[in-house]
């Protein structure tokens, strides 16, 4: 069984007076890819977003890598191994597609040139358009900038939020791809994805939250198969 790289207890997310995640529990092992599914709102993209250090959890426990990092912020979180690929890709449109991948390194003193090369060859097409503005790229262009940006700061866990939102089936398929090769080379990943049955193909262990609680879990190839995940989320 492999070691646990994040767990997370008991994690409650309020905004206001708005309860989104309402005491989650699950863990990510190392080395796996797991996927999060739900309705809009269920309560992923907070979750993710918390473990990032982006919002401030109610209460409940983060620990990543056998460490507490709970209400860390997020260059402290970058720092520790975590990315985030944000939903709607957020890459910066006037910058140069270079400069958008070494903003993805600012936190690291070494040379870099070994993960500029690496991401280069998952994504051949942003060597190509290395000194184009981001803001010029297509829309899958920009979601293999967010990607390669992240990967960049040599994450150990990188977390995706709806990688293929808004892309064509045939790029989402590119997509998805290039996320079993970063998986294979290390990479431990989180993700969130409306598009549920390409999750859960790709997904070692799923977990299905509906309005902030986790209803099911199970590997990706069962819940692929259980009838109540196919009505609600397959469109079977």
């Amino acid at each position: 069984m492999a070691e646990t790289i994040l767990s997370i207890k008991d994690l409650q997310v309020n905004y206001g007076g708005i309860e989104a995640v309402k005491g989650i529990s699950f863990d990510v092992p190392q080395g796996s890819i797991v996927t999060l599914i739900g309705a809009n709102g269920a309560g992923k993209s907070s979750t993710l977003r918390t473990v990032a250090g982006l919002v401030k959890p109610s209460s409940g426990s983060i620990r990543f890598m056998g460490e507490e990092i709970t209400g860390k912020g997020p260059t402290d979180i970058v720092k520790k191994g975590i990315t985030l690929v944000p939903e709607g890709r957020r890459i910066f449109a006037d910058l140069s597609v270079l400069e958008n991948l070494k903003i993805g390194a600012y936190l690291r003193k070494d040379d870099i040139r070994e993960d500029l090369n690496w991401v280069y060859s998952l994504f051949p097409r942003l060597k190509e358009r290395a000194w184009q503005a981001g803001g010029t790229l297509s829309g899958g262009e920009q979601q293999m900038l967010a990607v390669g940006r992240a990967l960049m700061s040599r994450p150990k866990l990188m977390m995706m939020d709806e990688p293929s939102l808004g892309l064509a089936p045939i790029v989402v398929r590119d997509i998805f791809n290039i996320i079993r090769e970063i998986n294979k080379r290390g990479v431990t990943i989180l993700l969130i994805e409306q598009n549920a049955n390409m999750a859960l193909q790709t997904a070692d262990f799923g977990y299905v939250l509906e309005t902030g609680r986790i209803s099911l879990s199970g590997s990706g190839s069962a819940l692929l198969t259980n009838e109540a995940v196919k009505k609600a989320y397959l469109g079977e």
